[in-house]
């Protein structure tokens, strides 16, 4: 039943084939873009899904003084249910209200991003909020060689974006979390096409950019066999060489491929590039990323349009947020510029701000105690912010905490790391695990993330522990479940199961050192 309909498509997209179209784009200024990513649900201010109007507001006022023109969000519309809980109406009324001002106060450019193929489960999706939806056990693949269900799928999507039509684009990726078992490029430029109907329906000039971030086909492949391995360029091209031949101005690319993966075929000046996990990658743990060159060539390696870098908790990525707008901008990025940039958050501060990012990124425990006792020595009614303050969301002492939360999970892990080298004595290592376990769970409870940790320094010492369920508990951490029939089932319910990865940790090491409390003479 499936091949004849997959046939058919196909066989209908070849006839569609027109001219290529290689014109000019007038596409203005470079962008220099953040990706405002809201798949996971935590706290407020650290999930971007939890913003206020207001939050938004002092987020957009820091990048746009940082040299930002750009957004893309990810409003999460794909696990929307039908009908629309109050909490879903209330946040696309909340994100139309955010590309107004966008486009108002600071004159950027807005993109929302849409997952290609992923529908909500509709009775699953409404016994959440929008803020507390987990998209993985909400969500559904539609195939897009069935035309029925791909029609009502983009039926639902008209709805949905119809309040989002000011956005001056639409940026659709090609995996994760979309895709389907052995799809083909073709079926992808029609799933394209469909989105660029349904633009020019609701209002013309939207433009439609290609991700591309891993390769349809190859995810596909990922999806009907459980191999992961990413495109190669010549798949990419292929698909946009293919994505050419259709009327579907304005369009682009979003490249994780790099700025010249369409130079050769002459549409090089429709790239931006997404040049992702340049400042943070995803999912991760909440800790802030300090130093190397990762986030300023991301930000300098920019397409034709532009570059785009990402983040998943903003409020604390500033140093390499700070990193990538210096990069996009050929400016330089010293210790003098990034102490300058911290003073601008909180003033007076800016060089114990820097040497605690310095702190965190390494292993001297004694510097990081150092630092933590100084921010500590910080009244925190006496903090005021500087020119910057959205970038802390008007919470200095917030900031100022966070910063020796992480301090001390970071130390309290190389102390037990410390204490199980060598011949470790029980006393001493339960004594870390202890301190360990109390820094974590502080942390992750401020922050409330709980899905994918990898922190290789901590899962090569926790293995140290011998623990059977801890053990257990660490061979989870992979994309890809042992349970269900198919590769596809098992791709779908690893990531579902790592979405409460770390609060299964933290249990299995409070086990842990239960374990070691019952061995004690």
């Amino acid at each position: 039943m499936k091949l004849p309909l997959r046939l058919s498509l196909i066989a209908v997209m070849a006839m569609c084939l027109v001219t290529q179209v290689k014109g000019q784009q007038n596409i203005g200024r470079k962008e220099v873009g953040m990706y405002i990513h809201q798949h996971w649900s935590y706290n407020n201010p650290y999930a971007a899904r939890t913003w206020s109007l207001d939050d938004w507001r002092g987020y957009l006022d820091g990048i746009h003084k940082l040299g930002f023109n750009s957004i893309l969000i990810w409003p999460m519309l794909e696990i929307m249910p039908n009908p629309l809980t109050p909490s879903d109406e209330a946040n696309l009324q909340k994100i139309a209200k955010v590309i107004d001002m966008a486009h108002a106060d600071y004159d950027m450019r807005v993109t929302i991003v849409f997952c290609p193929n992923v529908s909500p489960k509709s009775e699953e999706g409404r016994k959440y909020t929008f803020e507390k939806r987990p998209f993985f056990h909400t969500d559904e693949r539609v195939d897009p060689g069935d035309p029925v269900a791909f029609g009502k799928l983009m039926a639902w999507r008209e709805e949905l974006f119809r309040p989002l039509a000011k956005a001056d684009g639409m940026s659709i990726i090609d995996s994760d979390p979309g895709g389907y078992p052995n799809s083909t490029n073709m079926e992808f430029v029609y799933l394209l096409q469909a989105h660029r109907k349904m633009l020019d329906r609701l209002r013309k000039g939207i433009q439609v950019d290609y991700w591309a971030n891993f390769g349809w086909q190859s995810y596909g492949h990922f999806y009907a066999t459980g191999e992961l391995k990413r495109g190669e360029p010549s798949e990419i091209m292929d698909a946009i060489s293919l994505l050419s031949r259709q009327r579907m101005e304005p369009w682009g690319v979003g490249s994780g491929y790099g700025p010249g993966i369409a130079d050769s075929l002459g549409m090089g000046n429709r790239v931006i590039t997404y040049n992702y996990g340049a400042i943070e990658g995803e999912p991760s743990f909440p800790f802030t990323l300090y130093g190397g060159d990762r986030a300023y060539n991301g930000g300098k390696n920019g397409g034709q349009r532009g570059t785009m870098g990402n983040a998943q908790t903003h409020c604390i990525q500033l140093p390499n947020t700070f990193a990538f707008a210096r990069g996009a901008q050929g400016k330089p990025v010293t210790t003098a510029d990034y102490i300058t940039f911290a003073n601008d958050l909180i003033p007076g501060q800016g060089r114990l701000i820097v040497e605690s990012w310095e702190a965190l990124q390494g292993e001297d425990v004694a510097k990081m105690n150092s630092c933590i006792k100084r921010l500590g020595a910080l009244k925190p009614g006496s903090l005021k912010s500087g020119p910057l303050e959205g970038l802390l969301f008007r919470n200095p002492a917030r900031f100022v905490n966070d910063l020796v939360l992480q301090l001390r999970v970071v130390s309290t892990m190389h102390e037990l790391k410390t204490a199980l080298n060598g011949t470790p004595q029980q006393a001493a290592v339960k004594k870390k695990l202890s301190a360990f376990i109390n820094a974590t769970e502080t942390w992750q409870g401020a922050h409330g993330y709980n899905n994918h940790w990898y922190w290789p320094a901590m899962q090569e010492t926790l293995a140290k522990l011998k623990s059977k369920q801890l053990d257990a508990t660490l061979a989870t951490l992979t994309w890809v479940s042992d349970e269900g029939e198919t590769a596809f089932d098992k791709v779908k319910n690893g990531m579902a199961r790592l979405e409460d990865y770390t609060p299964r940790l933290i249990k299995s090491m409070k086990v842990a050192l239960q374990e070691m409390e019952n061995q004690q003479p």
